[in-house]
């Protein structure tokens, strides 16, 4: 364990390399918005890949401003709910949840998730406490056809920009309706995208560490670490790379550009529709690359967290392809 004087070095989020504990991502931190009150974050699953051409927006890129070929990720991205607000007061353990509010008109599927009380008591609380202000969102997945299930997910959304007074009115505003992701994001916007890697079982060190392969002569076999580590201390070290579960873990990127907010999937969805996934139906999204995750998994959005000197500016999409990935 980690010493004061002497932290623990290295990232935790890599090992060990165990399964995610939940297939909805979360983020563990929030970034700081503006002067505007609005939610830092969303969710929508991921339909598929295909190519886009973009006006190269990259100033330092060796085809800036010339029209190049880009892989893309589409989501889909149906209306969330807001189900309740939670404020919090930071105390010297952290945040601490102050109360919160619950709304009235909630989908009978949520109770699927979560068991729902019957009746909810909202402590009083002066405005002067709050230190954070965030809403209970659940997604819609009855909406997507391409998703086979109905029980919705459940998430915590920070409310950003503006004062404490500010972002509890927002929040007021918003309990019980529906949100769109153009009310999180906009075109050319960046974001940090979290999701649960596709699983591959268990696997051995070559694949799950990528240690390189013994010499011929190895007397016993070759896809394995060279040695188990020192005599003393007389047990396996953790750093050793040894098989076990690859894959299914959390994994967030950041400095996604939103290349295109839509409203009718039917202009991108590819003939005879994505692989395994089949036509998008709602609001999508297109991001510039790969996002963590297979098809059909959730991913969720984030305001950018590490976002230095980038200029946020609408991307010129020229092309996006709709040809059919049935191997035809």
């Amino acid at each position: 364990m980690g010493k004061r004087h002497h932290p623990k070095r290295g990232s935790m989020g890599y090992s060990p390399r165990k399964r995610a504990d939940n297939e909805t991502p979360r983020f563990g931190a929030w970034p700081e918005a503006g002067n505007e009150s609005r939610l830092q974050g969303f969710a929508g699953y991921k339909a598929g890949m295909t190519h886009a051409f973009v006006r190269d927006y990259r100033p330092t890129s060796t085809t800036s401003g010339q029209e190049v070929q880009m892989p893309i990720t589409v989501l889909e991205t149906p209306p969330m709910k807001v189900a309740g607000i939670r404020f919090y007061e930071n105390t010297s353990y952290g945040l601490k949840t102050l109360t919160e509010t619950w709304a009235k008109n909630i989908d009978k599927e949520l109770g699927e998730r979560i068991s729902m009380p019957k009746k909810m008591e909202k402590k009083s609380f002066e405005k002067k406490d709050v230190d954070d202000v965030r809403v209970l969102c659940y997604t819609l997945p009855k909406l997507v056809s391409g998703v086979p299930k109905k029980k919705p997910e459940l998430m915590e959304i920070r409310v950003g920009g503006g004062t404490i007074e500010q972002r509890i009115e927002y929040a007021n505003s918003v309990l019980g309706k529906e949100i769109t992701v153009s009310q999180f994001t906009k075109e050319g916007q960046m974001i940090d995208v979290a999701g649960v890697t596709k699983g591959k079982g268990f696997q051995g060190a070559v694949k799950r560490w990528g240690v390189k392969l013994l010499t011929h002569k190895n007397s016993k076999r070759r896809r394995q670490a060279g040695n188990q580590g020192p005599w003393n201390p007389s047990y396996v070290l953790s750093e050793v790379p040894q098989a076990g579960q690859t894959g299914y873990h959390q994994r967030t990127e950041f400095n996604k550009r939103i290349l295109k907010v839509g409203e009718k999937g039917e202009e991108i969805t590819p003939k005879g529709g994505f692989l395994h996934y089949g036509n998008v139906r709602n609001n999508y999204v297109i991001i510039h690359g790969s996002v963590p995750g297979p098809i059909k998994r959730m991913v969720r959005l984030r305001d950018p967290i590490r976002l230095k000197g980038v200029k946020v500016e609408k991307p010129e999409v020229t092309y996006i392809s709709t040809a059919s990935k049935q191997g035809v």
